[in-house]
């Protein structure tokens, strides 16, 4: 096979190296080729492990030459958010702060369940400094620049992880998710997303941001190579305290399954509120082609966001506060800002935010006994450009990074799963959406964004 020809979804590559068609070396060199032609421009590797994934690429060929059994993921190359420890890399989560700390001893959990799948890992990726951002603008590292147009935001905080993605040097990447790291960017760069349940993929291994609203999932650029990821990812793993012990759910088969059984509504009252025209038109393309014909009006959304604003600083000040005391200079003013503001909430205010977290659950289970699945805008906006400060929404001039998650904070807030899934018209910048389920039915997000895969809403020219 010549580079132009060699496959480029994680589905197809596997299948090929399984096969013998192609070299999983092969692969790697390509996906290595394409980083150094192209990601001055990007931005979205910190760290590149060229070794490493060679080494891994050949372990996968001997493997084939020997007749052993290859993983689900043979031979595909990924990237992962530079929160994630790294064998033989400072974890720099972001930070000034955080690269200077020595070298991790081990991988993280879902780096060594990708190298079991015989995913092959090409280097960290670039993020919003300690996770508490939306653009993936990086004062340390640049920013993550939109392959779909580079005056663009990713968005963050997992903007290299969508950029890696959506520039094609990677099939699929990890991020993270603590009030909308993976939906942002994934809406903003045109990819499928996941969010799993809170306490469904072990974060053994990762550096914190919010402990009560953190989760780890992936990005890719079809849902088949989605699922095909979060399967590899899923089990029980005590050393994380809000892992759940719950039985490996495999959702590849069951992404075939379309819609059939599946009462699907769609979101209004807050979630249509601030969204821009595009917003709301590519959430009624949504609706129409999954036949999503009962409106959700959810109770409570808008102090479901603002308390996940308060533990967000809250959780995220304590955890930083003797860095915060020892090197407030070496933080991105922005984020140091934001952190001293968590640093000085009353604590009575936090309490009340998580004791609100309980009651918005009773309401969701509410909601979930009408329908299975609920779609809502993942964003109110398409990518800003790099360097926006504000932006109009409702006929209001608001900051821009503040409200780039109104739609995503609620969701997390109490730990729903939800798939993210692009809408775009051909030579338009894409818009995304939100499929949303109940606790622990991802096969259900991922059938529905499955149904709206195939019914072509991602048309980009």
């Amino acid at each position: 096979m010549t580079v132009s020809t060699l496959p480029q979804s994680a589905r197809d590559i596997a299948r090929a190296v399984q096969r013998g068609d192609v070299s999983a070396e092969e692969i790697a060199r390509a996906a290595l080729d394409r980083i150094a032609a192209r990601d001055a421009e990007i931005g979205a590797f910190t760290d590149l492990t060229a070794e490493r994934a060679l080494d891994e690429a050949r372990a996968v060929d001997a493997a084939r030459a020997k007749g052993g059994t290859l993983g689900p993921l043979a031979g595909v190359p990924y990237a992962v958010k530079n929160l994630y420890d790294v064998a033989g890399l400072s974890t720099r989560t972001g930070s000034k702060i955080s690269a200077a700390d020595p070298p991790k001893s081990a991988d993280a959990l879902l780096i060594s369940r990708m190298a079991t799948a015989g995913a092959v890992l090409t280097g960290a990726l670039n993020m919003g400094e300690y996770a508490y951002d939306f653009t993936g603008e990086n004062a340390h590292y640049g920013p993550s620049r939109n392959p779909l147009d580079t005056s663009r935001m990713t968005g963050g905080s997992s903007g290299g992880s969508a950029a890696a993605v959506a520039a094609g040097f990677v099939p699929v990447s990890l991020g993270s998710d603590t009030n909308g790291s993976i939906r942002v960017p994934a809406a903003f760069c045109g990819l499928y997303g996941l969010k799993p349940t809170y306490g469904r993929l072990p974060r053994t291994g990762t550096f914190p941001f919010c402990d009560s609203l953190d989760h780890l999932g992936p990005f890719a650029r079809s849902v088949e190579d989605i699922a095909l990821v979060y399967d590899a990812l899923q089990g029980f793993d005590p050393s994380d305290p809000v892992c759940a012990a719950r039985p490996v759910e495999p959702v590849t088969a069951e992404i075939a399954k379309g819609l059939d059984g599946l009462r699907v509504g769609v979101a209004t009252g807050y979630f249509r509120v601030d969204a821009d025209a595009g917003a709301l038109d590519a959430l009624t393309q949504a609706a129409d082609a999954v036949g999503a014909e009962q409106e959700i009006d959810i109770p409570g959304v808008a102090e479901a966001r603002a308390a996940a604003f308060l533990i967000t600083n809250a959780e995220g000040s304590a955890l930083h506060l003797d860095r915060l005391r020892r090197q407030a200079a070496d933080f991105d003013p922005e984020t140091r800002d934001r952190f001293l503001a968590g640093a000085l909430l009353p604590a009575s205010w936090a309490i009340s935010a998580q004791r609100f977290r309980r009651m918005f659950e009773e309401t969701m289970r509410g909601v979930f006994a009408q329908v299975d699945v609920i779609l809502a805008p993942a964003a109110p906006m398409h990518a800003p450009l790099l360097g926006q400060k504000t932006i109009v929404l409702g006929g209001r001039d608001v900051p821009l990074r503040a409200n780039m998650g109104i739609y995503t904070q609620p969701i997390s807030f109490v730990g729903l799963p939800v798939a993210a899934v692009p809408v775009c018209e051909p030579d338009a910048l894409p818009y995304g959406i939100q499929v949303i389920a109940s606790p622990w039915r991802e096969d259900h997000c991922l059938r529905v964004a499955a149904a709206l895969e195939v019914a072509g809403l991602h048309r980009r020219g």
